[in-house]
């Protein structure tokens, strides 16, 4: 199980200095709108992947007026205390494991997991397919370091394909050596994330089928298709057949970058049929199979976030997901919530349940 204890704040987001400590296996975070709830659970995801969950302009998590932030938490992970620090300056992020600095920021991934759930999240289901690809990717670039190696590289070689293909529409050229390469090397990576994002599906569709029957009482069926160019024939096919149409449009029309998923309900497209309610669900379910997952993947049980979801669920939803939640298959989880009554009765009496007040 991995807890984070205490967590100490400096110029982010709204915080001027601020330490918040977490000593329950349930910690609500309650305050008025405004006071800085989700910024406190924003930088404790941030401390998990380097980023904020809620805005990909690092210049967003900085308090108005100042250069830099800094964030530094102490977690939990097998029985040992670890301090992580996040530092980002003028452009320049530096992360830190009990003082020592990653050589890459990329090896801190997936040693501190978390699962984030707030309410634009329903855009995962109503809008288009970069968030799809982005959720998936950020889940499997956890639990397997050659996916997220093989990702950087062809989203690399793609802006090097594009820029190419850009220039031949000024300076048009003969020589396609250079394309070749992109092609290969595109080829390549694209076929290794193709085939992890197939058998992702085949260990991660059971458990959101067993998430959404748990929270809708077992009345419908769901299921998730994947759609890619590589499911019809390799990559470097599609690359030689459309390279007229690129040259045309000066960017790179197929690969997995265009790949998407299907959030099937009853046999219907749920973006298009299904209502507010069995949306909510799907997502819940969605986000405790991305739990479940990771859990079985990385051997530990992440922490799991959720931002003001109680104002968003109706009370049989609300009782499903507090039924789930409070299983042996959870571990910490932090919330916020406005009206911590509302908490203190949710988890019923008995519940060690802490409190932040802001």
């Amino acid at each position: 199980m991995i807890t984070i204890k205490k967590i100490t704040l400096i110029q982010f987001r709204n915080y001027s200095s601020a330490s918040f400590q977490f000593d329950a296996p349930v910690v609500c975070i309650t305050g008025a709108n405004g006071s800085g709830k989700t910024n406190l659970l924003d930088a404790i995801y941030y401390l998990c992947y380097t980023k904020s969950y809620f805005s990909s302009y690092q210049q967003n998590s900085v308090k108005t007026g100042l250069d830099g932030f800094r964030v530094e938490g102490v977690f939990e992970r097998e029985g040992r205390e670890e301090v992580i620090s996040c530092k980002w300056k003028q452009g320049k992020k530096e992360i830190f494991a009990n003082g020592s600095e990653y050589e890459k920021i990329t090896d801190h991934i997936g040693l501190y997991s978390s699962v984030m759930v707030a309410p634009d999240d329903i855009e995962l289901i109503n809008d288009g397919s970069e968030l799809r690809r982005k959720w998936i990717d950020s889940i499997l670039s956890q639990v397997d370091k050659d996916y997220l190696e093989h990702l950087m590289h062809y989203n690399r070689v793609l802006l090097q394909r594009n820029a190419w293909l850009k220039n031949q529409a000024v300076n048009p050229t003969l020589n396609d050596t250079v394309l070749a390469y992109y092609n290969e090397q595109l080829t390549i990576d694209g076929a290794y994330i193709y085939k992890q994002r197939s058998d992702f599906l085949e260990q991660f569709v059971p458990l959101l089928e067993k998430y959404y029957r748990e929270l809708s009482g077992g009345k419908e069926t769901v299921q998730l298709v994947y759609n890619s160019d590589l499911s019809l024939k390799p990559l470097k096919d599609w690359l030689e057949q459309y390279l007229q149409n690129d040259l045309r449009v000066q960017r790179t029309l197929r690969g997995i970058h265009k790949d998407d998923w299907d959030f099937i309900l009853n046999g219907l497209a749920l973006k298009q049929f299904g209502s507010q309610g069995q949306k909510k669900s799907f997502l819940f379910a969605l986000k405790l199979a991305q739990y479940a997952y990771l859990s079985k993947r990385l051997g530990h049980l992440p922490i799991l976030l959720l931002d003001d979801i109680f104002e968003k669920l109706d009370q049989s939803r609300m009782e499903a997901l507090l039924s789930i939640i409070r299983t042996n298959s959870f571990g910490q989880v932090i919330l916020t919530d406005t009206h911590p009554e509302r908490i203190k009765e949710a988890f019923g009496v008995g519940a060690e349940v802490g409190f932040i007040y802001l």
